[in-house]
């Protein structure tokens, strides 16, 4: 019930919050962290108000690649660009290719907070098809760090699946999806449901009709950013938030968002490299 209301709160306080420009800053990082992905990071107007939250979003197959601004097709970082105002740093990694690595994920939520003013105890991750299966895995190796997560049209490849029930959980999927079959998340929640917690913070959507595609719409809806937020490690048997109509909301998920997609400014950090002693000669005889 706590969780509801705090739920009716945020979307009533956001729903005020104009949607058109906000004022924000967005940030590509290529070669920051080592050992880990190359990301997008998405730091609020708000940030230096309070800790904010941090959310995590895990793009699927088709975004994969070495250039970045793929990752800004569609998602969290897109409904941002497109006016959809989310109160919480926002982390948008690129995957080269190959399964999620739940490990090198971390490297960069740990970089996040000792960089940023982040609210450990509101981390959340989210994420469809390939970014699916790595919301998963993700959970599965840091239940103890991830605040509530939402997994789309996925599977997991975990060993230890029973993990997943230790965290708030909200996974849809279609029963039309042709490219991840349903049975890849029925396979998850049965998992889910005969561990310890039997489900009991565990939403699942099985979606009749839906397509592998549709999911996306998820990411531009504010209430999904809204449930995801109204969790937190701290709260007591750590429940979870009663589901919103999800795929009937998504019909209009577009809704008084910008049209355009066109990339806004955006600073791109790298590690500088050191010029050799044969650069530099080369530099003096040009001046």
């Amino acid at each position: 019930m706590k969780n509801l209301v705090r739920y009716i709160l945020v979307a009533a306080v956001v729903a005020l919050w104009p949607t058109a420009s906000h004022g924000y800053e967005l940030k590509a990082h290529k070669g920051t962290v080592d050992g880990s992905y190359n990301f997008w990071m998405y730091e609020p107007d708000s940030a230096a108000v309070e800790a904010k939250p941090l959310v995590l979003f895990l793009h699927g197959a088709s975004l994969c690649g070495h250039n970045l601004e793929r990752v800004r097709h569609y998602g969290t970082i897109d409904a941002i660009d497109r006016g959809r105002h989310i109160d919480a740093y926002v982390v948008a990694p690129q995957n080269p290719g190959g399964a999620w690595s739940p490990a090198k994920l971390m490297k960069i939520v740990e970089w996040a907070k000792e960089k940023y003013d982040v609210d450990s105890t509101r981390i959340y991750v989210l994420g469809m098809s390939l970014g699916g299966y790595g919301t998963l895995d993700f959970v599965a190796e840091y239940p103890d760090q991830v605040a509530a997560a939402m997994a789309f049209c996925g599977g997991a490849t975990a060993k230890h699946l029973e993990r997943l029930g230790e965290v708030p959980l909200w996974i849809v999927h279609g029963t039309a999806d042709r490219a991840v079959g349903v049975g890849e998340s029925d396979r998850v929640v049965k998992a889910i449901r005969e561990s310890e917690s039997e489900g009991e913070r565990l939403l699942y959507n099985r979606v009749q009709g839906m397509n592998h595609g549709q999911p996306a719409r998820f990411f531009y809806l504010q209430d999904t950013y809204d449930w995801l937020f109204t969790h937190s490690l701290d709260q007591e048997g750590r429940p979870v938030t009663e589901a919103f109509d999800i795929t009937g909301k998504s019909k209009n998920a577009y809704a008084n968002l910008n049209h355009s997609t066109k990339p806004k400014k955006s600073k791109t950090h790298a590690p500088k490299k050191k010029k050799s002693k044969k650069r530099r000669r080369s530099n003096k005889r040009r001046k």
